[in-house]
């Protein structure tokens, strides 16, 4: 399979089965990712790889989180959705957090530093695809809340790129028809 052919194949797949894929499979996906592309040489990501347990404990942080926004909500529709902020994590037997470093260096912008970290996990997903893995890049509120960023030991300046979610295929991959290159195209200064 070209490269190419696995751009167009790739489909984010929810529903994946409890089946971890192995530590080797995990670290090709994470070797893939540190080929990306990124400003300066930095290689501003950082990975979080969560199995077991470690899922169960982001979901209690992640409901921990939620529950300090909802002050006016109902106490049993707080409860359904505590429920499923606590169990989010559990959609996968293994997930990776990747966080993009805040900038240190004088000519280093954050918004490289997320770019090459969001390529990464590009990198990720592709070579997820190959290797017959599913997967699912989230971010969400969790992404953004400084609760769950002191856990995983980043600062609040640091950047959650995304929570990817790996494991093997439940369902079958749905047709995805994206608007053709011409709707979003612009060709300036071309010549024929």
């Amino acid at each position: 399979m070209t490269v190419f052919e696995t751009i167009k194949r790739r489909r984010s797949i929810g529903k994946m089965t409890e089946q971890r894929p192995t530590r080797t499979q995990i670290e090709q996906l994470l070797e893939a990712a540190t080929h990306a592309p990124n400003h300066h040489k930095v290689e501003p990501w950082k990975f979080f790889v969560l199995a077991g347990k470690a899922r169960q404990e982001l979901g209690s942080i992640m409901a921990e989180a939620l529950a300090a926004r909802l002050h006016d909500v109902p106490a049993d529709k707080a409860e359904a959705m505590l429920n499923k902020e606590r169990n989010k994590p559990l959609r996968s037997p293994v997930l990776i957090v990747v966080a993009a470093e805040h900038a240190q260096q004088a000519k280093v912008l954050d918004i490289e530093n997320i770019e090459a970290a969001a390529a990464a996990t590009q990198n990720m997903l592709l070579a997820a695809e190959e290797m017959g893995l599913a997967c699912m890049w989230r971010t969400g509120d969790a992404a953004y809340n400084q609760r769950v960023k002191q856990w995983l030991n980043l600062t609040p300046e640091d950047h959650i790129v995304g929570i990817v979610y790996v494991g093997f295929p439940a369902i079958s991959a749905t047709e995805r028809h994206p608007a053709p290159v011409e709707a979003k195209t612009a060709w300036l200064g071309w010549q024929e």
